[in-house]
């Protein structure tokens, strides 16, 4: 369950349930699942795109000022800055490919599935004499 207040644990959650997604998209049973599936994902994505952004924020402000690296603060700063950068630039990259996932989820909601297709799916055979719920 995500904290909202301790980011090392809520990123070692995210590790975790990406790592299950992975594994749970290996093979798909209900088709009509990929859906909600690429709606989450989207979501995901946004929100990692706004972390990185943020955690490059952290490097633009008086922290670069106060980097060190090896006793020298002129090798901090350019490496806060080099941080910085990479981290704004892989929220940019990850908030493309969110917008290809939107694209990808918008055309999922046109696609029918035929769930003869998928023995899983198929229809509970009733009784015809209990149509319906019994009370």
């Amino acid at each position: 369950m995500p904290t909202f207040h301790d980011a090392v644990a809520d990123a070692d959650e995210l590790r975790k349930a990406v790592r299950g997604l992975a594994h749970a998209t290996r093979s798909i049973e209900d088709p009509t699942s990929i859906y909600a599936v690429l709606g989450a994902i989207s979501s995901a994505l946004a929100s990692l795109s706004q972390s990185l952004h943020q955690l490059g924020q952290f490097h633009d402000g008086p922290t670069r000022k106060q980097a060190w690296m090896n006793g020298d603060a002129n090798a901090g700063r350019a490496a806060s800055y080099r941080e910085s950068w990479e981290l704004h630039r892989a929220a940019e990259m990850i908030h493309q490919v969110a917008e290809c996932v939107d694209r990808a989820h918008e055309i999922e909601a046109t696609i029918a599935y035929d769930i003869s297709d998928y023995p899983s799916l198929t229809p509970v055979q009733r009784s015809s004499r209990q149509p319906g719920m019994s009370l």
